[in-house]
């Protein structure tokens, strides 16, 4: 059985160069995510209120438990380059969509 988790994930601020550097290794890391038992359901930047820069990540995955959510998250290129200050991680239980 697969349980949904959210992943809410802040950027530093600053470091929306770093992001773009890190962009193409994100993508390709988001590709596949087979080898840590996670399926994206969506995802997508968070966004500045005026919608001009990506401020953080969103993530809805599915995955049995939440270490292998965890496992996939510190895996991710972002991380590795230092650029979310906050990550938080929350089951979640799907009533509508």
């Amino acid at each position: 059985m697969t349980t949904l988790f959210a992943i809410h994930a802040l950027d530093h601020d600053g470091a929306l160069p770093v992001r773009l550097a890190h962009y193409d290794a994100h993508k390709a890391f988001l590709a596949d995510t087979s080898a840590f038992d996670v399926r994206i359901v969506m995802s997508g930047p968070l966004m500045s209120d005026d919608g001009e820069r990506m401020i953080g990540s969103l993530f809805l995955v599915e995955a049995a438990d939440r270490a292998s959510v965890e496992a996939f998250n510190r895996a991710d290129p972002f991380h590795a380059a230092g650029i979310w200050r906050a990550v938080t991680i929350t089951r979640f239980l799907r009533r509508q969509g």
